[in-house]
């Protein structure tokens, strides 16, 4: 029994994560093992595999991904992309959580789903920031593809082999954390700011 929550857990953060990349990516990949009966979810979610949700998650993840290529766009996106992928993230989360005590699974979700999932959306942002001021957005798309990338296949991973997907997330806020040190430790020319 503490193997399937300690595998529903996995899941569930390594769809958060994906999450942090493309908001809607995850959902999608998780509507599709759902309807294929794949990955089975908690009476609650199985409506996520129905052929409505199927086409409203495809069409959402198709509007995203183009959006993302579309200069300032995607800064705007990045703008509700942080709240709405707390939020996706904890769904993901309460989706795939087994049967649990409602108290764990909500703080699981919460904590560890949304928190994952706006961490990750939240570095992402200010990659794409840095990348909008020092390309003129021209760096954007090849950010854009590589986010993409890692949201599919970490998505993937966490559908189909968990414990990797949780490896993965290990390494993702690895990178993660590198990088907020870094944008943390350069200097802000104050005269930039002030114009």
């Amino acid at each position: 029994m503490e193997i399937e929550w300690l595998i529903s857990i996995f899941l569930g953060i390594g769809l958060a994560t994906a999450v942090g990349f493309r908001v809607f990516l995850p959902l999608l990949v998780l509507s599709i093992a759902t309807h294929f009966n794949i990955l089975p979810l908690q009476d609650s979610w199985q409506w996520v595999g129905s052929i409505p949700a199927l086409v409203l998650l495809g069409t959402a993840t198709l509007v995203e991904i183009c959006g993302y290529y579309i200069p300032w766009i995607d800064n705007i996106l990045d703008t509700i992309a942080v709240p709405l992928a707390a939020v996706a993230g904890t769904a993901v989360m309460m989706a795939t959580m087994g049967d649990m005590e409602p108290w764990i699974t909500w703080s699981l979700a919460i904590i560890a789903g949304g928190g994952t999932a706006a961490m990750v959306a939240g570095t992402t942002s200010a990659a794409r920031l840095t990348s909008t001021a020092t390309t003129a957005g021209l760096g954007n798309p090849v950010i854009s593809t590589v986010e993409t990338a890692v949201s599919g296949f970490v998505s993937v991973i966490a559908i189909f082999i968990p414990i990797l997907a949780a490896i993965l997330v290990v390494v993702i806020m690895y990178f993660i954390i590198k990088l907020y040190k870094r944008f943390k430790r350069r200097p802000v020319d104050k005269n930039k700011v002030l114009n």
